[in-house]
């Protein structure tokens, strides 16, 4: 008896959602207590507070819809077999404008045509009431519609640019590739993901953001004083225009090797009128280079990838797997996504473990930082950047640790506090 794979998938997937659900319930919870929590009692105002509760629990009222929405049409489109059956008629639209649905590359260009537009669709009113709604409602949204939808029609065009030739090259990969399948695809994904990361900052952010130089100044030789004394390669400064669609702020910094930039937010500079505050979160960048987080972290995911791709490997070929979901044929993009159903349970326990390494990797940047000198610099722009974002207050131990990869504010003050008693 075939092993009923589709059942098995769908069955995880209500858990999961059960058991989520549950630590939404709990983060719910904790995000309705009327006080703060007595670390950060003096150091957030009552009205910043007020304010960060309110837009929580805007946001999770917000998130239990959604979610359930999202598991309904899943679960309904697996169980129901609208897969196979879109396949099937996507196959018949490439034979109806005239071309070969044999050709497999030309059939599950069709159809993932039709799953771009499915999920443009069902994405949008969500997308259209975060936004503008309770993104709005706190003050943080500064998009005009207009702006909101060229961004999506500039995503789309992007997706038809990159996505076909993307697409036809692990068709093929997977059709010739033989006993080293695995390797060929974790070679080409390597090399995309490096083409990618070359090409994005000077090509496709662009095209939604304006980025121009740091002006010169205080915060500049500051800045570049920094990176020179941790011998950092920094080559550029930039100043993201972050506040023609959101007044949230943020700062990071991308690159390779000798060419490293760094990009800081223009609501950032603004919100913190203190220099010395964003020279900190800037240190607490460069910990993560300096102690090499970036780099444990890619090859952990390329190891990842690696093994995803020998598992893959292992089943593509197994027609009880194809059959379980309602297929007769074996396409290769059919089989990527199936496999990736069926390994639900272990990207799960693998993204709950990266979540602890880059918790972990956090609280060791905020040390360097400190090591730095910028202990109270790094504490009060910390406070900044919650109260200015808004972000939860009080967070439930459960949900922070199944869901953030960054510690909550709370941890943070206290792992510092933590280092000034044990040198004391």
């Amino acid at each position: 008896m075939a092993f009923p794979y589709m059942e098995a998938v769908v069955g995880f997937m209500i858990l999961m959602y059960i058991f989520e659900t549950y630590l939404d319930m709990r983060q719910h919870k904790a995000l309705k207590l009327p006080t703060l929590p007595k670390t950060l009692e003096g150091v957030i105002s009552q009205e910043k507070f007020e304010k960060s509760r309110a837009y929580s629990l805007d946001k999770s009222h917000f998130h239990f819809i959604h979610e359930f929405v999202t598991i309904v049409t899943d679960s309904t489109i697996l169980y129901f077999g609208v897969l196979p059956w879109f396949w099937k008629k996507s196959g018949e639209y490439v034979t109806t404008v005239g071309f070969n649905a044999e050709n497999e590359i030309l059939h599950t260009l069709a159809f993932l045509a039709g799953l771009m537009i499915w999920s443009q669709i069902t994405d949008l009113p969500f997308s259209l009431y975060s936004t503008f709604v309770i993104e709005a409602r706190h003050g943080f949204n500064k998009q005009t519609p207009w702006l909101f939808f060229r961004d999506m029609i500039k995503g789309i065009f992007l997706a038809v640019i990159i996505g076909p030739p993307i697409v036809s090259a692990i068709i093929v990969i997977v059709q010739k590739g033989g006993p080293y399948l695995a390797i060929y695809l974790w070679a080409f994904t390597f090399g995309l993901s490096i083409v990618m990361m070359t090409l994005y900052p000077v090509l496709i952010a662009p095209l939604f953001n304006k980025f121009t130089p740091l002006p010169d100044g205080q915060l500049r030789e500051k800045i570049e004083k920094l990176a020179s004394t941790l011998n950092f390669p920094l080559r550029k400064l930039f100043v993201v225009d972050g506040s023609t669609r959101s007044s949230h702020s943020n700062a990071y910094m991308y690159g390779f090797f000798k060419n490293k930039r760094i990009v800081l937010y223009d609501t950032l500079i603004q919100q913190c009128k203190n220099d010395e505050e964003i020279v900190a979160v800037i240190a607490h960048e460069l910990g993560h280079w300096k102690l090499n987080h970036t780099v444990y972290t890619f090859v952990a995911m390329q190891i990842l990838t690696l093994l995803q791709f020998g598992g893959y490997t292992l089943v593509r070929n197994s027609t009880d797997l194809f059959r379980s979901f309602g297929f007769d044929t074996e396409p290769v993009l059919i089989g990527l996504i199936l496999f990736q159903h069926t390994v639900i349970p272990l990207q799960q326990l693998v993204s709950f473990g990266l979540n602890l390494v880059s918790r972990s990797f956090e609280f060791q940047a905020d040390a360097f930082a400190k090591k730095l000198g910028y202990a109270s610099e790094l504490r009060s722009g910390l406070v900044k950047l919650q109260e200015e974002n808004l972000s939860a207050m009080n967070t439930d131990p459960w949900f922070s640790a199944y869901h953030y990869s960054h510690p909550p504010l709370v941890e943070r003050l206290a792992a510092l506090d933590d280092s000034d008693k044990k040198k004391d």
